[in-house]
């Protein structure tokens, strides 16, 4: 039973992913943002984050990783176009319902949504660092002639900076001339700088990370995470700091914080609330007494 219900997922999955897109489909949209407003009209259990994590993927392969994570209670699939029927029930079911979802091209009728579709907060943020970036980047050109004036130095991009000035991090929109606003405090996802699993997956849990499994940088500096409805920034600690001994637990908090004050200039001058995140109470009262003006809450997040 196992392998025939999994033999016509395969089937059908390779039906959806061979068809051919309708001609109406081709735009200038970056495929990724077509698949985030696309999964933005879909209920998500997960609050839309492996649609996030998927985006840059072609829509098939999004719709298979995260078909488990939509809210099923609410969907209805139908095959119109008779490309996927082959049964209601069972496992036949989930297999239609996956390929309806996978067609490359929307096709109105196919998924119908019970009652009203708030678009998640994972893909809600990410259309948004999308539309900054873009926005950006529109305000840059439409200045670039006042910016000719100012001279060559100001006039002219660079055509790259050097690698061991940018490391990992996309770039951070630049700062329309002339403008009031700050865009280098809005937060830019970022790949994780730690490849410590247990300190990201408590990054990712903890305040919960609006951007799960990425860092973020806001003017320039890395934080741990970005709390979901919120605007608080977080740094997270996970080692056993009372395991030390007294001289390393000196020479851990002296480098502690001095990272933790360049953290708490950076998310004041932008607006933001920071945290700090640690997993014992002595690593929390060691930093207090040092520090009273910092906020520090324990975790408890294991090692």
């Amino acid at each position: 039973m196992r392998f025939g219900a999994c033999a016509v997922v395969v089937l059908l999955l390779s039906a959806c992913a061979t068809s051919a897109p309708e001609p109406r489909e081709h735009t200038s949209r970056s495929p990724r943002l077509a698949n985030l407003q696309r999964a933005a009209s879909l209920p998500w259990m997960d609050q839309g984050r492996c649609a996030v994590r998927e985006a840059s993927q072609p829509w098939p392969v999004l719709a298979e990783r995260c078909y488990q994570a939509l809210d099923h209670d609410r969907l209805e699939f139908r095959d119109t176009t008779g490309r996927c029927s082959v049964a209601s029930t069972g496992a036949a079911a989930v297999a239609l319902g996956l390929c309806v979802l996978a067609a490359p091209e929307i096709i109105v009728g196919t998924i119908i949504v019970l009652g009203v579709v708030v678009v998640a907060a994972a893909i809600h943020d990410a259309l948004e660092v999308h539309e900054l970036r873009h926005r950006y980047a529109e305000e840059a050109g439409d200045t670039s002639g006042a910016t000719q004036a100012l001279g060559a130095a100001e006039g002219h991009r660079k055509p790259g900076r050097d690698p061991s000035e940018q490391g990992a991090q996309p770039p951070v929109p630049p700062l329309p001339v002339g403008r009031s606003r700050h865009p280098h405090c809005e937060p830019v996802p970022v790949p994780r700088a730690s490849k410590d699993v247990a300190h990201n997956a408590c990054a990712d849990r903890f305040p919960p990370n609006r951007f799960p499994g990425m860092d973020v940088s806001v003017n320039g500096i890395r934080f741990d995470a970005l709390q979901v409805g919120a605007r608080v920034l977080w740094e997270i600690k996970t080692h056993r700091f009372d395991t030390y001994n007294g001289f390393i637990q000196e020479q851990e908090l002296a480098k502690e914080l001095v990272q933790l004050q360049k953290e708490l200039d950076t998310a004041n001058a932008c607006g933001y609330g920071f945290i700090v995140g640690v997993s014992t109470p002595e690593h929390r009262r060691a930093l207090l007494s040092k520090d009273p003006a910092l906020e520090f809450v324990v975790t408890g997040c294991p090692r």
